[in-house]
């Protein structure tokens, strides 16, 4: 895997772009020392559907599940969707600000989207996550620390804690953690 000089993974087997329109730029200066892990299934529980690409690129159709008319108005991306069998899904640069954070802090500093990367992994809080999925997160997880300063990574559920709960306690972060290479400083507090 390899990312462009425009932020883009290089499209080969089993990575797609689908750009997002939910994004915008990073503040002056900053860039994105951050990796944050969440969790997706539209509607909750399903996987393998187009709805959550659709959410990303603001064409969902709400009444197509009795579920998803909750999610009208909502503007939402991240950077990268991990699906099931291990496909990829691109939807923002990396050198730009997804919106996939929302209300969050990470070590003194609001505002996650400004300096982080976020992944959803297609999965549930409680739902096993597949091993394909490991191994996509871990060879795009090195991809971007090559071109990137990350220094830590965190769920979303560390970032917005009593508001979310993703990836959940059937993400094996010890196995994520040891598998993409980082030091136990940089992970989530056990």
């Amino acid at each position: 895997m390899h990312l462009d000089r425009h932020g883009w993974l290089w499209a080969h087997r089993g990575v797609q772009r689908a750009p997002s329109p939910n994004h915008d730029e990073r503040p002056d200066g900053v860039e994105a020392t951050l990796l944050v892990i969440h969790n997706i299934s539209l509607p909750p529980g399903v996987f393998g559907g187009p709805e959550v690409i659709d959410l990303f690129l603001n064409r969902l159709d709400y009444e197509s599940h009795p579920w998803l008319p909750r999610l009208r108005g909502l503007h939402v991306s991240a950077h990268f969707l991990v699906r099931r069998d291990g496909g990829i899904v691109q939807f923002v640069s990396t050198d730009k600000r997804a919106w996939h954070a929302g209300v969050s802090r990470h070590e003194g500093r609001e505002r996650c989207n400004d300096f982080s990367i976020g992944i959803e992994m297609e999965g549930a809080d409680t739902v096993p996550y597949e091993t394909a999925q490991y191994e996509r997160l871990r060879a795009l997880t090195r991809t971007l620390r090559t071109r990137h300063p990350l220094s830590a990574v965190r769920g979303h559920e560390h970032i917005a804690p009593g508001r979310k709960t993703d990836p959940g306690p059937a993400f094996d972060w010890s196995r994520y953690g040891r598998e993409a290479g980082w030091l136990r400083r940089q992970m989530p507090p056990a």
